[in-house]
């Protein structure tokens, strides 16, 4: 009876987690037949499998920009000392290099292992990408909670870490659900970046505020990683907007605009470990 109940409970479960492959590709003639002649792959066998690896060029890439942000991240813990803004910076950029090796797995890496093989009509996304967009929200929202303990105090750093706190766990739980349904709408990258937005502007304007009021060298630093992130995705959205992957694509040049935003933010993670690392400070202590 207890087994019985166990099984129906598993597959239940399961079977509502697997309702997200329900969402078709957004390229309609994609098939696991095609794949790999739409897009780069490197097949090799391991054992008795035959391994598809999608994008290896692209997937060189977000796997190198993880690793970067794991790193700088533990060296954030490593010199965090009394400083709790460091203890906050850490735990943004582990959940930014984790979230980022599974959105490389599922969008590069193994995309046709978790998405495609054995089905008849592609999937959209998997469950590595909701996670991974979760992560990146929660990263975003600990950066406020960073600024928030080097910039401010009183109420209003009350203020800023309540909202990012709520907004990171709103986002969670809304994220979660959409993948359960699924819903499309509400596990967009797109949408992730609409979220996170807010807390990126308090950012620039706190900082900004604060240069202009204090002249402080933290201020200055972290004002230089907001524009990195700034022209990043700006150049990710010019380079997506114009179609210049698939323009490429056609002529067999494999560099879409997730190479465009990895190779932008790899760039910023050094910025982040060479720069920032050693001027977070606890306030008042940053000023």
């Amino acid at each position: 009876m207890k087994q019985s109940l166990l099984l129906t409970i598993t597959s239940a479960i399961s079977s509502a987690f697997d309702r997200l492959n329900s969402i078709p590709s957004t390229d309609p003639e994609l098939t696991h037949e095609n794949w790999r002649e739409i897009q780069p792959c490197v097949t090799f066998k391991l054992g008795s499998k035959y391994i598809i690896l999608t994008q290896p060029t692209s997937t060189f890439f977000v796997y190198l920009l993880g690793f970067l942000t794991l790193g700088v991240g533990l060296k954030f813990l490593h010199l965090q000392g009394e400083e709790e803004s460091r203890l906050w910076w850490g735990i943004s950029l582990i959940l930014w290099g984790v979230g980022a090796l599974l959105a490389g797995t599922s969008y590069q890496a193994f995309g046709y292992h978790l998405k495609c093989s054995g089905r008849e009509v592609c999937a959209w996304t998997s469950w590595w990408e909701v996670i991974y967009l979760i992560f990146q929200q929660i990263s975003i929202d600990a950066l406020l909670v960073a600024t928030a303990l080097s910039c401010t105090q009183g109420k209003l750093q009350i203020v800023l870490i309540s909202y990012a706190l709520f907004c990171a766990g709103g986002y969670a739980i809304t994220t979660f659900i959409g993948g359960l349904i699924p819903l499309k709408p509400l596990i967009t990258f797109e949408l992730m970046v609409w979220i996170s937005s807010p807390a990126f502007l308090i950012n620039c304007i706190l900082n900004g505020w604060r240069y202009y009021k204090f002249s402080s060298s933290i201020d200055l630093v972290l004002l230089g990683a907001w524009a990195g992130l700034f022209f990043t995705m700006l150049a990710y959205w010019l380079y997506n907007k114009l179609g210049i992957t698939q323009k490429l694509w056609t002529k067999r040049i494999w560099f879409s605009q997730n190479d465009v935003l990895h190779i932008g933010l790899i760039l910023w993670i050094l910025y982040i470990g060479a720069v920032v690392t050693n001027q977070i400070f606890d306030y008042p202590a940053a000023i």
